[in-house]
């Protein structure tokens, strides 16, 4: 799996950002806010097809329209762009050093905690 084109992160940002499901139309509404061009109702639909044929989105009908939510986290999907880092074969440790070196010292300490939960999860 590669990362999301441009638009398909553009509607992802929108579903993740939504506290329900949202229809294509309240999508294609909220995208259009910041765009100098508005998108066509039918291109966000083909996308959001693409996204729920993906597994990224679900979608349940509410009369004649579908309304959509995420199926998976902001997180997850940021896991999975790293998961095909390492599928390239890459150092892991390397690539983790050049990336926790990027951290700032709340981060780190953020880090820390994560790690020392999931050890303390372990024991259990």
């Amino acid at each position: 799996m590669r990362g999301f084109g441009e638009l398909e992160q553009a509607i992802m940002d929108v579903a993740w950002a939504a506290e329900t499901p949202l229809t294509v139309r309240e999508v294609r509404e909220r995208l259009n806010r910041d765009r100098p061009q508005e998108l066509a109702y039918n291109t966000v639909q083909t996308v959001m097809e693409i996204l729920h044929r993906k597994g990224w989105l679900s979608r349940a009908k509410d009369g004649r329209a579908f309304r959509y939510r995420t199926t998976k986290s902001r997180e997850e999907y940021a896991a999975s762009l790293i998961d095909q880092v390492w599928a390239t074969g890459a150092d892991r440790t390397a690539t983790l050093v050049r990336l926790f070196g990027e951290l700032d010292d709340a981060e780190v300490a953020e880090l820390r905690a994560a790690l020392a939960a999931r050890r303390e999860g372990s024991r259990s």
